[in-house]
């Protein structure tokens, strides 16, 4: 049967209007805690690092991201707060990833100037502070004593 006049705008109005319904969180598959905290394999060729907040937490003091950014009243006030609820919930860690490469220009220099070089992030450094920025319960045990004194002395010099 040849599919022509009316009947083809149809189907392909149809199909466009399936195509453009928003996929939302509530939609997303839920992967098993266990390749949340181990990382996971998406397909043949694509791996996804441990999302691990506790390591997280670690790193945004160690790396020194606290010298420029705010979590849970603590740190400094040069970039913007990351403390929970910054970032729509549920996070989305490839907006995370992308919102600092659109702001790799301005954050670069900031490091260099602020703690003597540019920040090094591993794959799996990078998901363990993204974890983290989604995380509430692990942001509330976030203090100063988790610091190390060499960054402390870094904010105390702005």
């Amino acid at each position: 049967m040849n599919i022509s006049g009316k009947i083809r705008p149809a189907l392909l109005g149809a199909a466009l209007a399936v195509l453009a319904v928003p996929v939302g969180a509530a939609d997303l598959m839920q992967i098993p805690a266990k390749a949340a905290t181990d990382g996971f394999k998406l397909s043949d060729t694509l791996i996804f690092p441990a999302f691990d907040p506790a390591l997280g937490r670690k790193l945004f003091a160690e790396k020194g991201c606290v010298v420029c950014h705010m979590m849970n009243g603590i740190g400094g006030e040069d970039g913007p707060n990351l403390s929970y609820g910054q970032y729509d919930t549920p996070v989305n860690a490839m907006e995370v990833a992308s919102d600092l490469w659109e702001k790799a220009s301005i954050m670069i220099p900031a490091q260099q100037d602020e703690l003597g070089a540019q920040i090094k992030l591993s794959p799996t450094e990078l998901a363990g502070i993204i974890a983290f920025l989604a995380d509430k319960n692990e942001q509330s045990h976030f203090k100063k004593s988790d610091i190390p004194a060499k960054i402390l002395k870094d904010m105390e010099n702005m």
